[in-house]
Order: structure tokens, then sequence, then C-alpha cells
């Protein structure tokens, strides 16, 4: 009987052991195939939109560890509101899109964290150059580009051919060709209704940055002050015209009675769709300016907050990672009309065939080696407000060039000074 005592005892125990081994292999099973949600916060919208949308459901078809849920949150404006006020509840994405002259404030904030981290040494010197050195913030990497363009000028081929004109390359011949065209009834060029890139790009061709990388203001310097002169004399002869309240010089372009315009490289869709159906356009890089190119990057990166958990920011950093590969950059630029993120996609044989059959395209391309960021800062959006207000004044008052910019450079400085 006491036999009989130990051989059921002994089933009893090895048949708990399984029931616990299995138990545990189902919850093991099941916490294995339970995705991570990757929460992404985006600005993207129409085309573009869809396009990342489709990107999103690639990578997570490409893995099953990860889910990366893309959110719409309207306008970057409205973006940027909304990581503030989620800043405040404790609502924050685990990433987002943001402009990277937001770094400084989220890293004061405590709100992001380093992508070296998350992201390898080798992907993250895939990355060109320049758009690189751009989320760089205290010597560690907060941002990885994502939608960049650059500042391109679109031009009107029959109306030049009409008036006996080039296609210009240095800012002189830009004012040369708005004479001609003014006395033909036409307008040389139209800017944006704020012309701050443009005055941005033109003082950084004289070789004196208006802002150093070492915070150093020169706004009122003697290079500054003539570079300010090429659009403010265009604008006092009306050589030049900004777009006033449509926003956009692309309307006044597109009315066929303007030479030149200078926009983003982002804005080329845009440009298509709205073009009328007999309205012919191209694009060239910016003019020169005494002998030197430079063109101002824009856009927005992507950043990864400190309140997601490490699983989480390992699963954004796999899908950051993922968008730097060939296949999906290349198709974002196709698609899009932003810039491929690494100099192999830019040089790749995909898209440089792309280039060869959409030619709209390949100013922004060759403007990449003439392409700068200004430094990211405590305080650049109060000085990005100022200079705008500077050429909104500019443009609409008598007040000179001389006056403004010495006002523009009290501002800066005072800016950055109550920033450190």
């Amino acid at each position: 009987m006491k036999r009989f005592r130990k051989i059921f005892y002994l089933l009893l125990l090895i048949l708990t052991v399984q029931l616990i081994f299995t138990g545990c292999t189902k919850k093991e099973s099941m916490t294995t195939n339970q995705r991570v949600t990757i929460t992404f916060w985006h600005g993207m919208t129409g085309q573009n939109k869809t396009v990342l949308n489709q990107l999103i459901r690639d990578f997570n078809h490409s893995q099953s560890r990860y889910k990366v849920v893309g959110s719409a949150q309207g306008t970057f404006t409205n973006l940027q509101q909304k990581i503030m006020t989620a800043a405040k509840s404790g609502n924050l994405p685990t990433m987002s899109q943001t402009t990277y002259t937001n770094v400084p404030n989220y890293v004061k904030g405590n709100l992001i964290t380093p992508l070296n981290t998350y992201i390898s040494q080798k992907d993250l010197k895939t990355i060109n150059p320049v758009f690189l050195k751009s989320g760089q913030y205290h010597n560690k990497t907060y941002s990885l580009p994502f939608s960049k363009s650059v500042r391109i000028m679109y031009y009107n081929p029959k109306l030049l051919k009409k008036l006996h004109l080039q296609v210009p390359t240095t800012w002189n011949d830009i004012h040369r060709a708005g004479e001609t065209a003014k006395k033909h009834g036409y307008t040389g060029i139209v800017f944006d209704q704020n012309y701050a890139s443009e005055l941005n790009d033109l003082i950084r061709q004289t070789g004196t940055p208006m802002i150093s990388s070492h915070l150093k203001v020169t706004v009122d310097s003697r290079q500054a002050l003539a570079a300010t002169h090429v659009i403010w004399d265009m604008l006092q002869d009306k050589t030049a015209t900004t777009a006033g309240e449509d926003g956009y010089g692309n309307v006044k372009f597109l009315a066929g009675k303007t030479l030149f315009y200078c926009g983003s490289s982002a804005a080329i869709g845009v440009m298509q769709a709205s073009s009328p159906k007999n309205m012919i356009w191209r694009t060239t890089q910016l003019p020169s300016y005494q002998g030197k190119r430079a063109t101002s990057l824009a856009g927005n990166d992507l950043v990864l907050f400190k309140s997601a958990s490490s699983t989480q920011r390992k699963g954004a950093a796999a899908f950051m990672t993922y968008l730097l590969k060939n296949r999906q950059t290349i198709k974002w630029a196709e698609k899009t009309g932003y810039l491929p993120l690494t100099t192999a996609a830019t040089h790749d044989r995909q898209y440089q065939h792309y280039l060869a059959q959409h030619p709209q395209f390949r100013a922004a391309s060759k403007s990449l080696d003439n392409s700068f960021s200004d430094p990211a800062f405590l305080g650049y959006n109060q000085y990005l407000s100022a200079l705008e207000s500077t050429t909104d004044s500019l443009a609409t008052t008598t007040i000179t060039p001389e006056k403004a910019m010495s006002r523009l450079q009290q501002q800066a400085e005072t800016i950055i000074n109550q920033n450190q």
C-alpha cells in the first residue's frame, strides 16, 4: 500500500510539473507574439501622409516584434503645440517629427533621449553629413533627418526665350533680367510673403553666417548689409516682389507674369498639381553671390522621447534604421519630392535614373553640396521670429537695411544672452 502511495504521489508531482511548464510555455509564447506598440506623431498630410502610411505598413510587415502606429497631428504648428501639451500631462508618444531647432528646448526639458544609444554608429554614418550635423547637439545625435528639402529657384523658360534671356547663375543676373522683364510688363522674381530663407542664404554666401556655430551674431556686418541690399534694392525698383497675401510666391509665378520664383524643393508636388495646363516651368539652383553658392536646409527630423519604455525605444530605433535603407529612403524621395537621407541613396543608380526621368528634382539634389543648417540653440525660435519680422518690415515699410539689421543684431544678441 505504501509503495502504491509513493507511485501515486510521484505521478502527481510529474503531472503538476508538466502543467506548470505547459502554462509557462504558453505565457512565454503569448508574450513573444505580442507586438510592442510604437506611437508615432507626425505632420504629414495629403500624398505625403499616404506614402508615410505605406512605409509604416511595410515596416510592420517586415518583422513581428514591433508595431508602429502613425498619428497625423495636423500642421507642424499643431504638432508642436500637442507635443508641449503632452509633455505637461505625461502623455508623449514614443517618437515624433519635429524641426531640429526644437532639440535644445526638448533637451532642456528632459524630454528626448540621444539616438546614439539605440542606433549604431555604422548606420548613423550612412546619413548625408549635412543632415546628420543638424541633428547633433552637445556632441550627441538627438534627431534623425526625415523630410528634408532645400531652397531652389523655379523659372519660366518660355518667358526667358521671349525676352532673349538666359537662365541666371548669379544675383546680378537676376537683377538685370528683372530690369528687362519690367520694361515688357513682367516681374523679374517673386519671393514668398516672407523671404527670410533667401536673405539667410544670401548672407551665408558672403562667407559670414548671420549667427556662427559659436553663437556670434554678425547680422549687421558690412558683408551682411551688402547682401541684404541685393533683395531690398530689387524690391525698391520693382524688379522683384513678394507673395503678399498669397503667402507663397508660386501663385504669382504660375500666373505666367514672373520670370523666377525662389521656394522650397518640397513645393514641387504642389507646383505640379496647381500649374495651368499650358504652363511650363523648370528648376535650377539658387543664384550665386560673390562667386559662392549656399542654400538652407529645411524640413523635419525624428526624435525619441524619454518617457517611452526601453523596448519601445528600441522599436522606434529599428523603424528609424529601416527608413535609412536605400529602398525606403529612395521611395520616400521619389514619392514626395523630399531628398534621400543617405549619401549612398543619393548616388544610387535607381535614384539617378529617377532624376534623369524627372529633371525638376535635379536642382535640389545638386544643391546638397552647398547646403547648410543654422545652429540650433535655446531661443532659436525667438530669433527666427525676429528675423521674419525684419524681412516683413523690409518688404512693406520704408525702413532701410541699415536700420533693420542693426535692430535685428541687438535682438539676436539679447535672445542668445538671455538663454545662456
